[in-house]
């Protein structure tokens, strides 16, 4: 099931990546169920059961949500990822809009300090 969500995100980036600027690397792969992007180390798109998402700035998010985007929630208990919204099939079906918008989260996470690498113990310490 998560390969479909890969395969499928790769499929919807595929001209994203033909824009990036160089030295930007988009690496998409598994992520909880589904499938993220992950621009320079930084996540900005997943694709899961709960649909299409990018993190965004607020501006942003609350322009996406005028056109119908939801705030992301994983599974309905679970709390709401306030970064992200949940992009309405209408943007993520037109190639133009979803490079538009997927460029912008792209642009947004680069702006963000690098993730942590945790440190993993050295066997037989």
């Amino acid at each position: 099931m998560a390969g479909g969500y890969l395969d499928k995100l790769q499929s919807l980036l595929r001209q994203v990546t033909e824009e990036l600027a160089p030295g930007i690397t988009l690496e998409i792969r598994h992520f909880f169920g589904g499938a993220a992007a992950f621009a320079d180390g930084r996540i900005c798109i997943s694709l899961t059961p709960a649909g299409l998402a990018m993190k965004l700035p607020l501006h942003h998010r609350t322009e996406l949500i005028e056109f119908g985007a939801q705030p992301l929630r994983y599974f309905p208990s679970a709390p709401v990822k306030k970064q992200y919204v949940v992009v309405p099939p209408e943007i993520h079906e037109d190639e133009g809009q979803l490079t538009s918008w997927a460029l912008k989260s792209i642009e947004h996470v680069l702006t963000l300090p690098p993730p942590k690498r945790r440190s993993r113990p050295r066997p037989g310490r």
